[in-house]
Parts: structure tokens; C-alpha cells; sequence
């Protein structure tokens, strides 16, 4: 079986639910995707890992990947981890909704790594409408990267293709709501 099946049986069975909640964007749904269930597994986050950092070649290059916090968090790191056991190394960055309010008071955890016109990819495990993710571009943007794309885990199918093609930004998504559900 391939990574990317067996991350979509693992994504189904651990992380599915069939059932109401609000997202955070604020939009009622059927059904619920936590992905961090899945990842946060030790096959998971190995599958996760070598499955993103393959689909990496369906964006622009990149010298570093960024994943919003919460759900991007354990997939930049999967990913970095991949990119160094592979011969390809790109560091990891983790963007927060908001900026610390203690110690280091940073926005991005990281940032160190940091150079002007940085290429990041940004990584999400669930994309919607896109707008937490791109927050998290003009946060890298204000901070000197040029984000080249956003890859998903998942996209559930309501809106976020069209945001990042308004914001130029293309987006590669290794599932998609159809892969889950009956098409409903």
C-alpha cells in the first residue's frame, strides 16, 4: 500500500466524523476532520511527512516550510524531518494567530531562519476558505518571506482554491472533502 493510501485510511478512521460543528471560520458543517488525531500518531506523522514533502514538487520551489498553529505545526516539523533524512533540508516555521504575549513575543517560531525573500511553503491540515491561511502569508510576508504556495492536507472543497488563486498563491492538496465523504 502506498504513504498516501495508508494516510487516507488513517485520516478516515481516526480523524472522520460524520457529525455538526462550527469551523473556525465560522460556517456550520456535517462534518468534522481532525487531522491532528492522525498525525499526531508516530505512523502518521511519518506518512504525513514523506507524503507533503513529495507533493512539495506540485508548488514553486521552497527553502523552508511554515505551518499555522495549531494543525500546521506537526506537519512542518514531519516535513523538515523528511527534507533532512532525504538530503534536502528545509527548515521549519511555525506562524501563531497571534503574537506571544510572554517571553520571546514572536508571531513566528523560527524566524531566525528568516532571510529576505525566504521561498516558504505554507502548510495546513485542513483548508476551508482560506483565511486563516492567509493571515499566516501576510505574517510571513510582513516578516520577509515570499510564501511560493500553500499545501494542504485536506481541502474541504468551500472556497479556499478560489481565495489563494485571487491571492496568486496556488494550492496542492493531498485529499479533498470527496475522499471522505459521498460526495455530499
Amino acid at each position: 500500500m502506498s504513504d498516501l493510501a495508508r494516510l487516507r485510511d488513517l485520516l478516515a478512521a481516526r480523524s472522520y466524523e460524520r457529525r455538526r460543528v462550527v469551523l473556525a471560520s465560522g460556517r456550520e458543517s456535517d462534518f468534522f476532520i481532525d487531522c491532528k488525531q492522525t498525525i499526531l500518531t508516530a505512523e502518521g506523522h511519518a506518512l504525513v511527512g514523506r507524503a507533503m514533502f513529495a507533493a512539495l514538487g506540485g508548488l514553486p520551489p521552497c527553502d523552508a516550510v511554515a505551518g499555522v498553529e495549531l494543525g500546521g505545526c506537526p506537519l512542518a516539523s514531519a516535513v523538515s524531518l523528511t527534507s533532512f533524512v532525504s538530503g534536502r533540508p528545509l527548515d521549519a516555521l511555525y506562524v501563531r494567530k497571534a503574537v506571544k504575549d510572554h517571553g520571546s513575543r514572536r508571531l513566528i517560531e523560527g524566524d531566525r531562519a528568516l532571510c529576505p525573500g525566504l521561498p516558504v511553503a505554507l502548510l495546513e491540515d485542513v483548508v476551508t476558505t482560506g483565511g486563516s491561511s492567509l493571515r499566516a502569508v501576510e505574517a510571513l510576508t510582513s516578516a520577509g518571506a515570499r510564501v511560493v504556495g500553500v499545501l494542504a492536507l485536506v481541502d474541504r472543497e468551500e472556497g479556499a482554491t478560489e481565495a489563494f488563486t485571487a491571492a496568486d498563491l496556488p494550492l496542492v492538496s493531498l485529499f479533498k472533502k470527496s475522499d471522505f465523504t459521498d460526495g455530499s
